[in-house]
């Protein structure tokens, strides 16, 4: 989307406070409970991801704001406005489905003139903010056609469209890319991300991809099992996990984690001890090691022992993954398995031969018996 050909002053002017403030949200359906005791605030005109694996309850949570589902304790506030009871329909939000949700026998004209058939405008004012939307989304010579001449791509930007063209205090998106094939979700999500940044809309956005989350997000919540495991900025959960959920959710391929004995000299491999020399905390019971942080001593690219480095230890290599531009190596010490990610492969790593591994001193994650995050 060329920035400069969008009548950006036209669209996404709603000023004012558009803050979302989950405060102890709460659902159960019977016995089962969904969403437990979440709080968290969305800022205006920020962008926040719901993360998590399936069943978590960031869907639960996204229907709930848009008050397609009652919570069974707690509040929503939109602004200065309580609406945990408000009709969904007098909140001021708009909606993206996962699976587009429009109306097949309506043209684009159609779908998009729809939420503007309440508001009090003339045909004029209506017809120019659908064209101005459409123009935006660089959906102008679709306007006549039906959804059902649409490719996925386009029937998802009318879906955003539709979304976008009464101007709501906040956006709300539910999967909106999973029907899109990995290419074209990769270019949609960026283009969602720029869309938002230019109307400056507060926007919640519920995926289970931690990629798209990573690329779209000012903010990501992370959930699992109905509770709030952490909220930070990507850099932030990235790099300081609250505990081993994040650690090993956030990152592909994920974090290798080890019983650690730090009793012992922060011993690690028990059924092949090894010392890596490493000051971890005395209450330490699990050590985390991203696979960019571990390294094959003397490889290609220069990679020695330095100072910066745990000390090597020597173990197996079990399979190599090439990528393109890099190779994941599965390594295994004492019958433990982890995996390195390299940039360049040396010639001595091949299935079965013996490699000299290092980890990164100063990129070592520990974590407490209940899993929490103490380093």
């Amino acid at each position: 989307m060329a920035a400069e050909t969008h009548p950006e002053a036209e669209i996404g002017s709603n000023d004012g406070d558009a803050a979302i403030v989950l405060d102890e949200l709460r659902k159960e359906y019977g016995g089962l409970v969904a969403v437990d005791g979440l709080s968290l605030t969305v800022e205006s005109g920020e962008f926040l991801v719901l993360l998590g694996p399936s069943g978590c309850g960031k869907s639960t949570t996204l229907r709930m704001i848009a008050g397609l589902e009652t919570p069974t304790g707690g509040t929503i506030e939109l602004g200065d406005e309580d609406v945990t009871r408000t009709l969904p329909q007098k909140r001021d939000l708009s909606m993206v489905f996962q699976s587009y949700a429009l109306y097949p026998h309506k043209t684009v004209r159609g779908n998009l003139a729809f939420p503007l058939g309440k508001m009090d405008l003339s045909a004029a004012e209506r017809e120019r903010k659908i064209e101005d939307t459409a123009e935006l989304l660089e959906i102008a010579e679709l306007l006549e056609k039906k959804p059902g001449q649409l490719s996925g791509g386009q029937r998802q930007r009318v879906a955003v469209g539709r979304t976008i063209v009464r101007e709501p205090k906040a956006f709300l998106m539910d999967e909106p890319l999973s029907n899109l094939d990995a290419r074209l979700r990769v270019r949609t999500r960026l283009e969602i991300r720029e869309l938002q940044q230019r109307l400056g809309t507060t926007t919640v956005y519920v995926t289970h991809d931690q990629e798209e989350a990573m690329s779209v997000a000012d903010r990501i919540a992370v959930m699992d099992g109905g509770e709030l495991q952490q909220v930070g900025t990507p850099e932030e959960i990235y790099e300081r996990p609250a505990n081993e959920f994040v650690a090993g959710f956030i990152g592909n391929p994920p974090m290798n984690f080890f019983e650690v004995d730090a009793g012992e000299g922060t011993r690690v491999f028990p059924d092949d001890p090894v010392d890596l020399d490493a000051s971890v905390p005395a209450d330490a019971a699990t050590l985390g090691v991203r696979p960019e942080h571990v390294h094959l001593v003397g490889d290609r690219d220069g990679t020695r022992a330095t100072d910066d480095r745990c000390e090597p230890f020597a173990c197996t290599v079990d399979v190599i993954e090439p990528l393109g531009n890099a190779y994941e190596l599965g390594l295994i010490r004492g019958g433990e398995p982890f995996v390195a990610r390299l940039r360049e492969l040396p010639e001595s790593a091949v299935p079965g031969a013996t490699v000299e591994v290092a980890f990164d001193a100063a990129e070592l994650h520990a974590f407490d018996e209940s899993g929490g995050s103490i380093r």
